[in-house]
């Protein structure tokens, strides 16, 4: 496309998407309209019929248009909650293919790439991922690759992990239609500090305790926790690889976050079971073996005592919420 052209975007939204992730997007191409004076980016808003659609903020937007009957399009954008289904699955994928095979673009942002993966969409290509979501990604898709970078455009494809970074991606296509200048004047405009690029990793909660950054040896500790929540690893284990005694290690662990490695390792299993439990539909002993554990007992007492409900009562809730309200928890 040539940089003077006007570059047609779709933003196709499914019930109960984040609302941020859309106006975090369209805004900053308004006003890189408003700054330029001319128009480059003409957006619209679809559903898959053509519907009224309700947001996770229980803002209810109304589509121009049902996604077949959309106007051509350059770019298109599915913002949705991880665990949406298609309400045509055959016609919408179907859509979605054809799409893709006349050039446009597909994107997704935050939970919106997982359609485009069931879709079929992101076979071969890189993708980003909210880290709330990870767990639940890999275990779903383990065939495609995912990384923790705030955006991912890996040929035809665009991926932000939240709302925020779709608003580093909105700028980066304003850097492609206008200039860098422009791009930085609406970065000012909404006191959006920096434009992150890819290679940018996601900035992750650190488990409770925890203070801004964790000091070197944690870090690394930490990071072998990570790798290790399927097979788990020993502190002996950890000590070694890291060539320190586990005393050490104990002490590093309780001055940074005032909890044992050990606590803070099974706080890391717990996350990643939570995501699993929110966001798949993977059976308890799944869920389970995912995590490291040989069998569901000690994988119920240690979410309770890490979310006060059983996993069971944890799945029944969100789900419930979404039946009634239509609204995933939480919503990024």
């Amino acid at each position: 496309m040539n940089s003077s052209e006007i570059s047609r975007i779709g933003f196709l939204i499914f019930p109960g998407f984040p609302m941020a992730c859309l106006t975090s997007m369209i805004e900053p191409l308004r006003a890189a309209n408003e700054i330029a004076g001319e128009e480059r980016f003409a957006w619209t808003l679809l559903s898959e019929d053509g519907a009224k659609v309700t947001s996770s903020a229980h803002v209810v937007f109304e589509p121009n248009a049902a996604l077949a009957d959309a106007a051509p399009l350059d770019v298109l954008f599915v913002l949705s909650r991880p665990n949406s289904d298609f309400a045509a699955p055959r016609q919408t994928p179907a859509t979605l293919r054809q799409l893709a095979r006349h050039g446009c673009i597909l994107g997704g942002v935050s939970g919106g790439v997982f359609p485009l993966v069931r879709a079929g969409l992101m076979a071969g290509h890189r993708c980003s991922v909210h880290w709330c979501y990870e767990a639940a990604f890999h275990a779903a898709f383990p065939d495609i690759l995912a990384t923790d970078d705030v955006i991912v455009t890996d040929n035809n494809r665009y991926t932000a992990s939240g709302a925020a970074a779709g608003f580093d991606l909105a700028l980066h296509m304003i850097e492609q239609h206008f200039d860098p200048e422009i791009a930085h004047e609406v970065a000012c405009w909404f006191q959006h500090s920096s434009m992150r690029g890819q290679g940018v990793r996601q900035r992750v909660p650190l488990v409770e305790g925890a203070g801004p950054a964790l000091p070197g040896l944690v870090a690394r500790a930490a990071a072998l926790f990570n790798a290790r929540l399927e097979e788990p690893i020993s502190i002996a284990e950890v000590a070694e690889h890291l060539g320190v005694t586990p005393r050490q290690i104990e002490r590093a662990f309780k001055k940074a976050t005032g909890q044992s490695p050990s606590h803070y390792y099974r706080a890391l299993r717990m996350k990643a079971a939570r995501q699993l439990v929110l966001y798949s539909s993977d059976s308890l002993p799944q869920i389970a073996t995912a995590i490291g554990y040989t069998s569901s007992t000690p994988l119920l007492t240690h979410y309770r005592a890490a979310f006060g409900v059983t996993p069971q009562e944890d799945r029944a809730r969100i789900n419930d919420f979404r039946v009634t309200d239509n609204l995933p928890l939480p919503a990024r």
